[in-house]
Protein backbone atom coordinates (compact mmCIF):
# COMPACT_ATOMS: atom_id res chain seq x y z
CA UNK A 1 0.00 0.00 0.00
CA UNK A 2 1.32 3.43 -0.94
CA UNK A 3 2.24 5.79 1.86
CA UNK A 4 -0.10 8.61 2.68
CA UNK A 5 0.89 12.00 1.35
CA UNK A 6 2.09 14.33 4.12
CA UNK A 7 -0.86 15.97 5.87
CA UNK A 8 -3.43 13.96 3.94
CA UNK A 9 -5.63 11.29 5.50
CA UNK A 10 -6.58 8.20 3.54
CA UNK A 11 -9.50 6.36 5.06
CA UNK A 12 -8.80 2.87 6.32
CA UNK A 13 -11.29 0.33 5.09
CA UNK A 14 -11.99 -3.14 6.42
CA UNK A 15 -12.72 -6.27 4.41
CA UNK A 16 -15.54 -8.63 5.32
CA UNK A 17 -12.92 -11.20 6.39
CA UNK A 18 -11.28 -8.66 8.70
CA UNK A 19 -14.55 -7.60 10.30
CA UNK A 20 -15.62 -11.20 11.00
CA UNK A 21 -12.22 -11.89 12.59
CA UNK A 22 -12.57 -8.80 14.76
CA UNK A 23 -16.04 -9.89 15.96
CA UNK A 24 -16.07 -13.70 15.95
CA UNK A 25 -18.78 -13.98 18.62
CA UNK A 26 -21.33 -12.11 20.70
CA UNK A 27 -18.92 -11.39 23.56
CA UNK A 28 -16.43 -9.49 21.39
CA UNK A 29 -19.28 -7.54 19.80
CA UNK A 30 -20.71 -6.61 23.21
CA UNK A 31 -17.30 -5.54 24.55
CA UNK A 32 -16.72 -3.28 21.53
CA UNK A 33 -20.17 -1.66 21.66
CA UNK A 34 -19.74 -1.03 25.40
CA UNK A 35 -16.33 0.57 24.82
CA UNK A 36 -17.87 2.92 22.26
CA UNK A 37 -20.96 3.83 24.25
CA UNK A 38 -19.20 3.99 27.63
CA UNK A 39 -15.53 4.86 26.96
CA UNK A 40 -15.04 5.75 30.66
CA UNK A 41 -17.04 2.86 32.06
CA UNK A 42 -20.74 1.95 32.24
CA UNK A 43 -23.25 4.73 32.91
CA UNK A 44 -26.81 3.99 34.01
CA UNK A 45 -29.15 5.04 31.16
CA UNK A 46 -31.96 5.52 33.68
CA UNK A 47 -30.38 7.96 36.17
CA UNK A 48 -26.87 8.68 34.83
CA UNK A 49 -25.06 7.14 37.80
CA UNK A 50 -21.64 5.52 37.38
CA UNK A 51 -22.05 3.42 40.53
CA UNK A 52 -22.59 0.16 38.68
CA UNK A 53 -22.39 -3.51 39.63
CA UNK A 54 -22.01 -6.47 37.28
CA UNK A 55 -24.10 -9.29 38.77
CA UNK A 56 -24.57 -12.43 36.71
CA UNK A 57 -28.03 -13.40 37.97
CA UNK A 58 -29.99 -11.76 35.12
CA UNK A 59 -30.34 -13.60 31.81
CA UNK A 60 -30.22 -10.54 29.53
CA UNK A 61 -29.16 -7.54 31.64
CA UNK A 62 -25.44 -7.24 32.30
CA UNK A 63 -25.38 -4.27 34.71
CA UNK A 64 -27.28 -2.95 37.71
CA UNK A 65 -27.25 0.59 39.08
CA UNK A 66 -26.47 0.96 42.77
CA UNK A 67 -28.43 4.22 42.96
CA UNK A 68 -31.72 3.62 41.13
CA UNK A 69 -31.42 -0.19 41.45
CA UNK A 70 -32.47 -0.73 37.85
CA UNK A 71 -31.01 -3.34 35.52
CA UNK A 72 -29.66 -2.42 32.10
CA UNK A 73 -27.35 -3.50 29.30
CA UNK A 74 -25.60 -1.79 26.42
CA UNK A 75 -28.81 -2.27 24.42
CA UNK A 76 -30.94 -0.23 26.86
CA UNK A 77 -32.13 3.10 25.50
CA UNK A 78 -31.19 2.29 21.90
CA UNK A 79 -32.96 0.65 18.93
CA UNK A 80 -31.25 -2.58 20.04
CA UNK A 81 -33.40 -2.69 23.19
CA UNK A 82 -35.71 -5.74 23.33
CA UNK A 83 -34.01 -7.19 20.24
CA UNK A 84 -33.29 -10.91 20.41
CA UNK A 85 -30.63 -10.67 17.72
CA UNK A 86 -27.06 -11.42 18.74
CA UNK A 87 -24.89 -8.33 19.06
CA UNK A 88 -22.53 -9.91 16.53
CA UNK A 89 -25.33 -9.65 13.95
CA UNK A 90 -25.88 -6.01 14.88
CA UNK A 91 -22.18 -5.22 14.41
CA UNK A 92 -22.06 -6.99 11.04
CA UNK A 93 -25.18 -5.03 10.00
CA UNK A 94 -23.42 -1.78 11.03
CA UNK A 95 -20.61 -2.76 8.70
CA UNK A 96 -22.83 -3.68 5.76
CA UNK A 97 -25.01 -0.56 5.90
CA UNK A 98 -21.99 1.73 6.22
CA UNK A 99 -19.91 0.20 3.43
CA UNK A 100 -22.70 -0.31 0.90
CA UNK A 101 -22.74 3.10 -0.79
CA UNK A 102 -26.00 2.33 -2.57
CA UNK A 103 -27.59 0.76 0.49
CA UNK A 104 -28.49 -2.79 1.44
CA UNK A 105 -31.86 -4.27 0.53
CA UNK A 106 -33.53 -6.27 3.27
CA UNK A 107 -33.53 -9.38 1.06
CA UNK A 108 -29.73 -9.26 0.84
CA UNK A 109 -29.39 -8.60 4.58
CA UNK A 110 -31.67 -11.56 5.25
CA UNK A 111 -29.36 -13.82 3.21
CA UNK A 112 -26.08 -12.39 4.49
CA UNK A 113 -27.03 -12.38 8.18
CA UNK A 114 -29.16 -15.53 8.28
CA UNK A 115 -32.30 -13.81 9.61
CA UNK A 116 -35.79 -13.52 8.16
CA UNK A 117 -36.52 -10.78 5.63
CA UNK A 118 -38.94 -9.10 8.03
CA UNK A 119 -36.29 -9.09 10.75
CA UNK A 120 -33.70 -7.70 8.32
CA UNK A 121 -36.10 -4.93 7.25
CA UNK A 122 -36.74 -3.91 10.86
CA UNK A 123 -33.02 -4.18 11.67
CA UNK A 124 -32.05 -1.85 8.82
CA UNK A 125 -34.66 0.74 9.79
CA UNK A 126 -33.49 0.68 13.40
CA UNK A 127 -29.92 1.33 12.27
CA UNK A 128 -31.18 4.21 10.09
CA UNK A 129 -32.37 5.86 13.31
CA UNK A 130 -28.70 6.54 14.11
CA UNK A 131 -28.61 8.97 11.17
CA UNK A 132 -31.63 10.89 12.46
CA UNK A 133 -29.76 13.90 13.81
CA UNK A 134 -32.84 15.98 14.75
CA UNK A 135 -31.12 19.19 13.82
CA UNK A 136 -27.42 20.01 13.81
CA UNK A 137 -24.92 22.71 13.08
CA UNK A 138 -25.86 25.35 10.52
CA UNK A 139 -23.83 25.25 7.30
CA UNK A 140 -21.56 28.28 6.99
CA UNK A 141 -21.16 27.87 3.26
CA UNK A 142 -20.74 28.15 0.45
CA UNK A 143 -24.00 26.18 0.32
CA UNK A 144 -25.64 24.47 -2.65
CA UNK A 145 -29.41 23.95 -2.58
CA UNK A 146 -31.40 21.82 -4.99
CA UNK A 147 -34.45 19.58 -5.18
CA UNK A 148 -35.21 16.35 -6.99
CA UNK A 149 -38.06 13.87 -7.44
CA UNK A 150 -38.07 10.20 -6.44
CA UNK A 151 -40.38 7.71 -8.07
CA UNK A 152 -40.74 5.08 -10.74
CA UNK A 153 -40.92 5.64 -14.48
CA UNK A 154 -44.36 5.67 -16.06
CA UNK A 155 -43.37 2.89 -18.49
CA UNK A 156 -42.50 0.60 -15.56
CA UNK A 157 -45.82 1.11 -13.76
CA UNK A 158 -48.59 -1.45 -13.82
CA UNK A 159 -51.42 -0.98 -16.30
CA UNK A 160 -53.74 -0.25 -13.38
CA UNK A 161 -51.48 2.50 -12.05
CA UNK A 162 -51.04 4.08 -15.48
CA UNK A 163 -54.80 3.98 -16.03
CA UNK A 164 -55.32 5.63 -12.63
CA UNK A 165 -52.97 8.47 -13.56
CA UNK A 166 -54.58 8.93 -16.97
CA UNK A 167 -58.07 9.09 -15.51
CA UNK A 168 -56.87 11.64 -12.97
CA UNK A 169 -55.58 13.77 -15.84
CA UNK A 170 -52.04 13.54 -14.49
CA UNK A 171 -49.24 14.46 -16.83
CA UNK A 172 -45.77 13.02 -17.03
CA UNK A 173 -42.49 14.22 -15.59
CA UNK A 174 -42.75 14.72 -11.84
CA UNK A 175 -46.36 13.58 -11.52
CA UNK A 176 -46.71 10.75 -9.01
CA UNK A 177 -43.21 11.30 -7.63
CA UNK A 178 -42.11 12.55 -4.23
CA UNK A 179 -40.09 15.75 -3.90
CA UNK A 180 -36.87 15.83 -1.88
CA UNK A 181 -34.89 18.98 -1.07
CA UNK A 182 -31.25 19.09 -0.01
CA UNK A 183 -28.37 21.39 0.79
CA UNK A 184 -24.63 20.73 0.71
CA UNK A 185 -21.98 22.66 2.60
CA UNK A 186 -18.93 22.89 0.35
CA UNK A 187 -16.60 23.66 3.26
CA UNK A 188 -17.36 20.48 5.20
CA UNK A 189 -18.85 18.35 2.42
CA UNK A 190 -21.87 17.60 4.61
CA UNK A 191 -25.36 17.14 3.19
CA UNK A 192 -28.82 17.55 4.71
CA UNK A 193 -31.92 16.37 2.85
CA UNK A 194 -35.55 15.56 3.49
CA UNK A 195 -38.81 14.90 1.71
CA UNK A 196 -41.16 17.87 1.21
CA UNK A 197 -44.81 17.90 0.21
CA UNK A 198 -44.50 21.00 -2.00
CA UNK A 199 -41.71 22.67 -3.96
CA UNK A 200 -42.98 26.19 -3.42
CA UNK A 201 -41.04 29.10 -1.92
CA UNK A 202 -42.31 28.44 1.59
CA UNK A 203 -41.04 24.85 1.65
CA UNK A 204 -37.73 25.35 -0.18
CA UNK A 205 -36.76 28.58 1.53
CA UNK A 206 -37.81 27.22 4.91
CA UNK A 207 -35.51 24.24 4.48
CA UNK A 208 -32.58 26.38 3.31
CA UNK A 209 -33.00 28.80 6.22
CA UNK A 210 -33.13 25.87 8.61
CA UNK A 211 -29.71 24.61 7.50
CA UNK A 212 -27.68 27.54 6.09
CA UNK A 213 -26.32 30.28 8.32
CA UNK A 214 -27.26 33.88 7.43
CA UNK A 215 -24.53 35.51 5.38
CA UNK A 216 -23.52 32.29 3.65
CA UNK A 217 -23.04 32.22 -0.10
CA UNK A 218 -25.94 30.27 -1.61
CA UNK A 219 -25.92 28.59 -5.02
CA UNK A 220 -29.12 27.29 -6.62
CA UNK A 221 -30.67 26.83 -10.04
CA UNK A 222 -32.98 29.45 -11.55
CA UNK A 223 -36.16 28.23 -9.81
CA UNK A 224 -38.26 31.20 -8.72
CA UNK A 225 -38.94 29.51 -5.36
CA UNK A 226 -35.37 30.31 -4.26
CA UNK A 227 -35.69 34.03 -4.92
CA UNK A 228 -36.23 36.46 -2.07
CA UNK A 229 -33.69 35.41 0.56
CA UNK A 230 -31.72 38.62 1.19
CA UNK A 231 -29.87 37.14 4.17
CA UNK A 232 -27.77 35.07 1.74
CA UNK A 233 -25.33 36.03 -0.99
CA UNK A 234 -27.39 34.23 -3.63
CA UNK A 235 -26.21 33.23 -7.10
CA UNK A 236 -28.17 31.06 -9.53
CA UNK A 237 -27.30 29.14 -12.68
CA UNK A 238 -29.85 28.85 -15.47
CA UNK A 239 -30.25 25.16 -16.26
CA UNK A 240 -33.08 25.85 -18.72
CA UNK A 241 -30.65 27.48 -21.20
CA UNK A 242 -27.88 24.94 -20.64
CA UNK A 243 -25.90 26.89 -18.04
CA UNK A 244 -24.67 24.50 -15.37
CA UNK A 245 -21.46 26.15 -14.15
CA UNK A 246 -20.56 29.82 -13.96
CA UNK A 247 -17.31 30.36 -12.09
CA UNK A 248 -18.10 29.06 -8.57
CA UNK A 249 -21.86 29.03 -9.13
CA UNK A 250 -23.21 25.50 -9.64
CA UNK A 251 -25.11 22.76 -7.84
CA UNK A 252 -22.93 19.87 -8.96
CA UNK A 253 -22.35 18.69 -5.39
CA UNK A 254 -26.05 18.19 -4.75
CA UNK A 255 -26.53 16.69 -8.21
CA UNK A 256 -23.84 14.11 -7.33
CA UNK A 257 -25.68 13.25 -4.12
CA UNK A 258 -29.00 12.88 -5.98
CA UNK A 259 -27.26 10.57 -8.43
CA UNK A 260 -26.12 8.25 -5.64
CA UNK A 261 -29.58 8.31 -4.03
CA UNK A 262 -31.26 7.41 -7.30
CA UNK A 263 -28.76 4.65 -8.07
CA UNK A 264 -29.67 3.16 -4.70
CA UNK A 265 -33.37 3.57 -5.47
CA UNK A 266 -33.14 1.97 -8.91
CA UNK A 267 -30.41 -0.62 -8.41
CA UNK A 268 -30.74 -1.71 -4.78
CA UNK A 269 -34.20 -1.04 -3.36
CA UNK A 270 -36.25 -0.64 -6.57
CA UNK A 271 -38.84 1.22 -4.52
CA UNK A 272 -38.99 3.52 -1.50
CA UNK A 273 -42.36 3.43 0.21
CA UNK A 274 -43.90 6.86 0.56
CA UNK A 275 -44.16 6.46 4.32
CA UNK A 276 -40.49 5.59 4.84
CA UNK A 277 -38.90 7.75 2.14
CA UNK A 278 -37.44 10.15 4.72
CA UNK A 279 -35.72 7.24 6.49
CA UNK A 280 -33.94 6.22 3.28
CA UNK A 281 -33.01 9.83 2.49
CA UNK A 282 -31.52 10.19 5.98
CA UNK A 283 -29.57 6.98 5.47
CA UNK A 284 -27.96 8.23 2.26
CA UNK A 285 -27.19 11.68 3.68
CA UNK A 286 -25.93 10.22 6.95
CA UNK A 287 -23.66 7.74 5.19
CA UNK A 288 -22.42 10.49 2.86
CA UNK A 289 -21.48 12.68 5.83
CA UNK A 290 -19.30 10.02 7.48
CA UNK A 291 -17.92 8.56 4.28
CA UNK A 292 -14.41 10.13 4.70
CA UNK A 293 -13.91 8.31 8.02
CA UNK A 294 -12.25 4.94 8.59
CA UNK A 295 -14.73 2.07 8.43
CA UNK A 296 -14.47 1.38 12.16
CA UNK A 297 -15.07 5.07 12.92
CA UNK A 298 -18.16 4.97 10.71
CA UNK A 299 -19.45 2.04 12.74
CA UNK A 300 -18.66 3.86 16.00
CA UNK A 301 -20.72 6.84 14.86
CA UNK A 302 -23.70 4.52 14.36
CA UNK A 303 -23.42 3.18 17.92
CA UNK A 304 -23.23 6.73 19.32
CA UNK A 305 -26.10 7.90 17.09
CA UNK A 306 -28.39 5.13 18.36
CA UNK A 307 -28.30 6.26 21.99
CA UNK A 308 -31.63 7.67 23.15
CA UNK A 309 -33.60 6.34 20.17
CA UNK A 310 -36.09 3.50 19.84
CA UNK A 311 -38.02 2.06 16.90
CA UNK A 312 -40.44 -0.73 17.71
CA UNK A 313 -41.81 -2.85 14.89
CA UNK A 314 -45.43 -1.98 15.65
CA UNK A 315 -44.57 1.71 15.42
CA UNK A 316 -42.70 1.18 12.17
CA UNK A 317 -45.64 -0.46 10.41
CA UNK A 318 -48.42 1.60 12.01
CA UNK A 319 -50.90 2.89 9.42
CA UNK A 320 -48.82 1.29 6.68
CA UNK A 321 -51.39 -1.24 5.54
CA UNK A 322 -49.16 -4.15 6.60
CA UNK A 323 -50.24 -6.89 8.93
CA UNK A 324 -47.70 -8.34 11.34
CA UNK A 325 -47.19 -11.24 8.99
CA UNK A 326 -46.89 -9.24 5.80
CA UNK A 327 -43.54 -8.96 4.09
CA UNK A 328 -42.41 -5.34 3.98
CA UNK A 329 -40.80 -3.75 0.95
CA UNK A 330 -37.00 -3.69 0.78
Amino acid sequence: MARNAPGKHFRKGLSLVEITRMFPDDDTARAWIESVRWPEGPVCPHCGSQRITHPVAHKTMTHRCKDCRKWFSVRTGTPMQSSKLDLQIWVLAFYLLNTGLKGQASMKLHRDLGVTQKTAWHLAHRIRESWNENGGNMFSGPVEADETYIGGKRKNMSNAKRKELREAGAGRGTVGKAAVVGVKDRASGRVAAQRISQTDASALQGFVRGHAAPGATLYTDEAAAYKGMPEFDHEAVNHSVGEYVRAMAHTNGMESFWSMLKRGYQGTFHKFSEKHLDRYVREFSGRHNIRPRDTLDMMRSVVIGMVGKRLRYRDLIADNGLSSGARPAA
